[in-house]
């Protein structure tokens, strides 16, 4: 009995391992992409990951035929809606000016290629919200909001007012 179990658990260990292998680097990217952290200086988004992980660890003799990347990223998804991350902002990058839901929404729908429906059900939103999200973040992406104006100097000869 205790051979069988013990062989099990060397399985389950197995399995785990290869799939971490497989998959931690693209989820240590997207969970790098949600915190706004430098891709080499990361440690909320090492830390997002491994709770996420380690969630997904705990389920895996339950899972039966579900996928684990689509369970983790959705741990990943969770962990960082619910999360202390929700307050934290990016310290820059692209990804900086958008807010934590915009930044989700975005990761999900463009990087991991969630469906609309999917990324909807996930976040409790309607799919019409998740989508004017995505519309607005890829918007503020691709055409970042100008600073001020610059001051324009007084022409030659003109009198300045003090």
């Amino acid at each position: 009995m205790r051979e069988r179990q013990a062989a099990q658990q060397a399985r389950r260990a197995r399995e785990f391992q290869a799939f971490v292998a497989g998959a931690a680097g693209r989820l240590l990217h997207a969970a790098t992409l949600l915190t706004g952290e430098p891709p080499d200086a990361n440690p909320r988004a090492r830390a997002l990951l491994t709770r996420a992980l380690a969630a997904t660890y705990a389920s895996w003799d339950r899972m039966r035929g579900e996928d684990p990347y689509d369970r983790t990223r959705t741990h990943v998804a969770v962990h960082y809606a619910r999360g202390a991350w929700w307050r934290y902002r990016g310290q820059g990058g692209l990804l900086a000016r958008l807010s934590p839901l915009e930044r989700l929404v975005l990761v999900l729908r463009l990087y991991e290629g969630v469906a609309e429906e999917q990324a909807a059900a996930l976040l409790g939103l309607p799919p019409e919200r998740v989508r004017t999200v995505c519309a607005r973040a890829v918007a503020t992406v691709l055409h970042p909001p100008r600073g001020p104006a610059p001051a324009v100097p007084p022409a030659l000869g003109e009198a300045t007012w003090s």
